[in-house]
């Protein structure tokens, strides 16, 4: 079994309702583990952590409702005694957005990160979005939340051996003084010159089938590392070559 994780930046794009873009990226994992387990009778597990202003059981509502066509069955990680074990019983895994660092501080409480990162390599399906995609990197030192609470590290699951920006975009409002997007992700650059950061817009994802990487969506990334700065990655393209080991 190899890894099947799909990242997406965010659960909407414009007005559209919630997680409806996203429908398309995820039949294909849901399709792929059909071969061995009939919809119906698939249990997804929905990890919430990322959710602060949102009680968990709505939120849960929320994507059960979001995702009833696909015909899966999703629980809430907060609905079992044992949250270790309701990982380990899934036959797929979804973690929605919201602030990474408390999601990352949740997981880090319950003792999830390196379950989840092995659960992923063994070849559960693992399905994120905005704080979701995230924690796939290899930190959540790209994230564009603000640090409500302060996880004991900002290491992360890492199924992609880089960093990841969702909901990427450099727009600057008339009279706004404040740095843009690409000038917080140059100064992660400066001080680690090395990794890459992938930055995805909204509308889009990256999909990752064992050593294979694609974008999907209709809109380019950007790539982020040393001296490369915003540069545009093609709608579509294969990015395997950036799951090949770095030096950290």
């Amino acid at each position: 079994m190899t890894i099947n994780a799909l990242l997406i930046s965010s659960s909407r794009v414009g007005d559209t309702p919630y997680l409806a873009h996203a429908i398309p990226f995820i039949k294909p994992l849901v399709a792929e583990l059909a071969t061995r387990i009939e919809p119906q009778h698939q249990k997804w597990l929905f990890i919430p952590y990322a959710g602060v202003s949102i009680s968990h059981d709505t939120y849960l509502t929320r994507v059960i409702s979001s995702l009833a066509e696909l015909n899966i069955e999703i629980s809430g990680i907060h609905q079992h005694e044992d949250p270790r074990l309701a990982v380990q019983q899934a036959d797929g895994i979804l973690v929605g957005g919201g602030n990474t660092f408390n999601l990352l501080h949740q997981l880090q409480r319950h003792d999830l990160v390196k379950l989840l990162t092995n659960q992923v390599c063994e070849g559960k399906p693992y399905i994120g979005w905005s704080a979701g995609s995230n924690i796939a990197g290899l930190s959540i030192r790209t994230t564009n939340d603000m640090p409500i609470v302060e996880p004991s590290s900002f290491h992360s699951l890492g199924i992609l051996p880089f960093q990841l920006n969702p909901h990427y975009t450099n727009y600057r409002p008339p009279g706004h003084n404040g740095e843009t997007r690409a000038q917080r992700l140059l100064e992660f650059t400066c001080v680690d010159p090395v990794t890459p950061i992938v930055a995805i817009q909204e509308g889009t994802a990256l999909w990752r089938q064992g050593d294979k990487l694609s974008l999907i969506g209709d809109k380019q990334a950007f790539l982020f590392c040393g001296l490369q700065q915003e540069i545009s990655i093609p709608v579509g393209s294969e990015l395997s070559h950036l799951l090949a080991p770095h030096k950290y």
